[in-house]
C-alpha cells in the first residue's frame, strides 16, 4: 500500500457547523474510536475461526471522525452548573 503523503485535515467549519468545538470533537470522536477498535478487535477473534473475515484497514481515529462529521454519532453536552 502507498501513501500519498498528504494528511488529512478535520474540517474545523464543519465542526462549528454541529455546534461542537475542536476540544468537544476530540472527545466525542475518542470515544467513538475506542467503541470502533473494540470492534475490530472482535472481527480479529473472528478471524482465528474464520479466515474470510475482513477487517477495514483504515485508520480508526480518522473512521471515528468521519463518523462525526457525517452525523452518525450522537453527543450530548452535560447539563451546565
Amino acid at each position: 500500500m502507498r501513501h500519498s503523503g498528504k494528511m488529512n485535515t478535520l474540517p474545523i467549519g464543519e465542526l462549528e457547523k454541529m455546534g461542537l468545538n475542536r476540544y468537544e470533537a476530540v472527545i466525542v470522536a475518542s470515544r467513538q474510536a475506542r467503541m470502533l477498535n473494540l470492534l475490530r478487535l472482535k472481527k480479529m477473534e473472528e478471524m482465528e475461526l474464520n479466515p474470510d473475515v475482513e477487517i477495514d484497514s483504515r485508520k480508526i481515529t480518522m473512521l471515528a471522525l468521519k463518523d462525526l462529521l457525517d452525523g452518525k454519532v450522537k453527543f450530548q453536552r452535560p447539563d451546565s452548573i
